[in-house]
């Protein structure tokens, strides 16, 4: 049986997992409303204004870490006989969260983009709701993905 790692970071995948990832970011933050919404969608914007193209270049970077987080959760998921992915990673999104937000902190307090850390800095208050919220997404690029 494959890890998580080996089937989602196989070489010829990871562009289209990468371009998938930056859709549920994308898509994430489009749904966002209220006051709140409007700091995230502000944020968002500033950052990809300030370095085009950076949304698919961090994703670059942080997937293999990610992907690692995710396993796992993969593993217990393959373990348990489960048939739909995206239900257990969603009863799961409080810990799926924890670990994924560990990873972007890590690197949020060794990052020299001073804009990139504020913004970050500025919307992680709320960080781990925000990716709760978007755990139904990442389940469902989980099966895009054929798992």
């Amino acid at each position: 049986m494959s890890n998580l790692v080996e089937i989602l970071l196989e070489e010829s995948r990871r562009p289209a997992l990468v371009k998938d990832c930056v859709r549920v970011i994308e898509d994430e933050v489009g749904s966002k409303s209220g006051m709140g919404g409007l700091v995230i969608k502000t944020a968002f914007k500033t950052v990809k204004a300030v370095k085009p193209g950076i949304i698919p270049d961090v994703v670059n970077v942080l997937l293999d870490d990610f992907v690692a987080q995710l396993n796992p959760v993969y593993e217990e998921f393959t373990g348990a006989g489960a048939s739909d992915i995206k239900s257990f990673v969603v009863a799961r999104a409080d810990r799926v969260a924890d670990s994924l937000l560990a990873i972007t902190d890590g690197r949020a307090k060794k990052s020299r983009h001073r804009t990139l850390v504020k913004a970050y800095n500025k919307l992680r208050p709320q960080g781990k709701k925000q990716v709760v919220t978007a755990m139904p997404r990442i389940g469902d690029m989980l099966i895009r993905q054929g798992l």
